[in-house]
């Protein structure tokens, strides 16, 4: 029973997290609070209710389904996770009935392609009227990735002791990066001799060249973003290429204003449209 009862805590944290990665953002009081609630709720849940191993068994299979369910929704899984309770309370506070509880938790686990192990303390304070929670040290890991865009993030993430916007952040984050992939590998199928991909089709970058025209090249460099306040943003800009003897004929400087024609082109069009229209200015006799 007390190995069953540790796997539905470890499961209880998972889910909490799962469901607080998904989530709308929020004011950043309020995802506080509902932080704070959720975990107190996890670690100190009543469980007298688990009369029978067959009570904690049918919980422990609605955990399970639950758990795979929010899994396939927000891409992170939760492999490993131990926590530890630490009673801060000394007897004069006792005597005013003022309780102080640090818990330190560790797991580890993956957004997909991305692995990640986290640290971090809850110091909880509990009185007649009230109780607060805070995060008092969060400490992330972060496997070894192609994505240099992670580093700041992760270092404002534990500057901010923000566990939320962690999870929310990366979530989105891997998201568009799939986005990327797939849209760089549809066009590089349906244009197989325009299209190139240098680094492959998780790299950041994807060159259109045409055959008719040697010489001629546009970079499309599209970089996953996340700003100061977690939020994730695509940014794609356009690098012409054309011979140096092109470039002194184009007497209406269109290749130097092409990105800013192509920055319009994607608010008007959207990043699919926006690149379809582009490789086929290029390469139109290459497709006729």
């Amino acid at each position: 029973m007390d190995a069953q009862l540790a796997e539905v805590r470890a499961l209880e944290a998972e889910i909490a997290a799962l469901r607080r990665a998904c989530e709308e953002p929020r004011a950043a009081g309020e995802d506080s609070w509902r932080a704070q609630k959720s975990l107190r709720e996890i670690f100190f849940s009543d469980s007298e209710g688990w009369a029978s191993s067959k009570d904690l068994r049918s919980h422990l299979g609605h955990f399970f389904s639950e758990l795979r369910f929010l899994s396939t929704l927000t891409g992170i899984s939760i492999r490993n996770y131990s926590f530890f309770l630490e009673d801060l309370t000394n007897t004069e506070k006792k005597e005013k009935s003022i309780m102080k509880v640090l818990q330190r938790h560790r797991l580890s686990g993956n957004c997909r392609m991305i692995t990640f192990q986290l640290e971090f303390q809850i110091l909880e304070i509990q009185n007649k009227e009230s109780l607060s929670s805070v995060i008092t040290d969060l400490n992330i890991i972060m496997e070894p990735t192609e994505y240099s865009e992670l580093s700041d993030f992760v270092s404002r993430a534990e500057e901010r002791r923000d566990l939320l916007m962690f999870f929310r952040s990366l979530h989105f984050f891997v998201e568009w990066c799939e986005y990327r992939k797939r849209t760089f590998e549809h066009f590089k199928e349906k244009y197989p001799a325009a299209v190139h991909l240098p680094e492959g089709a998780a790299s950041s970058c994807m060159a259109v060249r045409s055959t008719c025209q040697p010489g001629f090249e546009l970079v499309i460099v599209w970089r996953v973003q996340i700003d100061e306040e977690g939020k994730v943003l695509p940014k794609l800009d356009l690098l012409p290429k054309a011979p140096q003897q092109a470039l002194k004929l184009d007497q209406n400087r269109a290749l130097e204003t092409a990105p800013l024609s192509f920055r319009a082109l994607l608010g008007t069009l959207g990043i699919e449209a926006a690149l379809e229209s582009l490789i086929q200015s290029l390469c139109t006799a290459d497709y006729n």
